[in-house]
């Protein structure tokens, strides 16, 4: 499985033939600045909620590609009113099985609402399991108990989560988070783009090693493997 970080909370997952893209924010964002929206290639987008820092580029990339955007029914009605021809709209607790597995919408304790101030629902997470590994995408949320409900259903081997604070976990709350959803290795995201979200990056990453956590902090426009 690769994955490619684009800066924010936007991450491309290549499974199998499929091209996964979660919460494309990068034209306006200056940190990805070296990053052509028009070069990316996705088969799905799945999306969180509906904050223009998690949307922004979701439209023009589905439309480039044919994509097939994934999100809660309020965010995937808006943007097949917007002209995106395939959308499958979920809502928390649903899963729904894909090309390249199942994708079951969670939990998330954050705000939603879309860049022209629509109702957005409710914000959500993912939990995606592959044939070869099972990730859980946070999306931007607050911790909570029910994370503790996703290591009953599903055995997780990393997640993604941000670290931000401020909008977001911080790295402790992330970190407990971790404990929650039984994972070692942690994908971190939601940080350094705006100044209310600014890291000590060497900070969080002795943060995690003192609980035994491995925290990746990927580079903008890098591609890693898992």
């Amino acid at each position: 499985m690769k994955i490619t970080y684009y800066g924010q909370s936007c991450f491309l997952f290549e499974i199998g033939e499929n091209r996964v893209l979660f919460d494309p924010f990068i034209s306006p964002n200056e940190l990805a600045s070296n990053i052509n929206v028009d070069d990316i290639k996705a088969d799905y987008i799945l999306l969180s909620h509906g904050h223009q820092d998690h949307v922004h580029d979701a439209e023009q990339i589905a439309k480039n590609n044919n994509s097939t955007l994934v999100a809660i029914h309020e965010i995937a009605t808006w943007f097949g009113n917007k002209g995106v021809e395939k959308t499958h709209p979920m809502n928390i607790g649903g899963k729904v099985t894909l090309p390249f597995g199942t994708v079951k919408m969670v939990n998330a304790i954050h705000s939603s609402s879309l860049p022209d101030g629509t109702y957005a629902g409710t914000a959500a997470g993912f939990v995606v399991e592959t044939e070869n590994k099972t990730f859980y995408y946070a999306g931007d949320t607050a911790l909570t108990y029910d994370m503790k409900l996703i290591p009953e259903q599903f055995d997780v081997d990393f997640a993604l989560m941000p670290i931000g604070d401020n909008f977001t976990m911080d790295i402790h709350d992330a970190m407990v988070a971790a404990d929650f959803v039984q994972v070692d290795t942690v994908i971190g995201m939601h940080f350094d783009t705006f100044p209310y979200i600014k890291i000590d990056k060497d900070e969080v990453m002795e943060v995690a090693k003192m609980v035994d956590k491995e925290l990746i902090l990927i580079e903008i426009g890098q591609t890693i493997e898992l």
